[in-house]
């Protein structure tokens, strides 16, 4: 039982491509109930992994590959629909981007880094995920109102914004650190 949070990591990866394809067809009532339930194992795996201690070191790398493989693509798809704005796309993937870099980076210039999310990158991919879903539900039935998409897109941007400069001096923060006890 103790590795059935990456089980439904892995099943989140799984479901990135019929959910690419539904999009592609313009199938989105389909493509919601499979994002829907892509969004919520993200949700259900990490609590698992809390709940009953099933924290594994491959769990640590793969939720959030999970998380990014699922949300780049379908932005990536929904921006080449022109369902998304280009802007909010570029940044976006850029902050996640810039964070695979970061990490690599700092991994080898000075260890491992140990740490959690940060809250404003849970709310950013809360935002994300939320927007997508509301993308798809206007795409399939016309509502919500673009109004509240556009709004949501900037709540969105703003989120991408604070979460990868909170990213950057986090980094450069503990390497800083390190650099100064060595």
């Amino acid at each position: 039982m103790r590795h059935l949070p990456n089980i439904i990591c892995l099943g989140r990866i799984a479901l990135i491509w019929p959910i690419v394809i539904g999009l592609q067809a313009g199938a989105y009532e389909r493509t919601l109930l499979l994002f829907i339930v892509a969004a919520i194992s993200d949700g259900l795996d990490g609590w698992l992994a809390k709940r009953f201690g099933w924290i594994s070191r491959v769990g640590k790398i793969l939720d959030p590959a999970a998380d990014k493989l699922l949300l780049v693509s379908v932005f990536l798809v929904l921006t080449w629909l022109g369902l998304i704005p280009r802007w909010l796309t570029v940044l976006a993937v850029a902050r996640d981007v810039m964070i695979g870099v970061g990490a690599v980076v700092f991994r080898i210039g000075w260890g491992p880094l140990h740490g959690k999310p940060i809250l404003s990158s849970k709310l950013n991919t809360l935002l994300q995920l939320l927007y997508v879903v509301l993308v798809i539900i206007h795409s399939a039935f016309g509502q919500p109102p673009q109004s509240v998409l556009d709004a949501l897109a900037v709540a969105t941007l703003i989120t991408v914004l604070i979460s990868g400069f909170g990213y950057l001096r986090e980094f450069t923060s503990r390497a800083l650190q390190i650099a100064a006890r060595s």
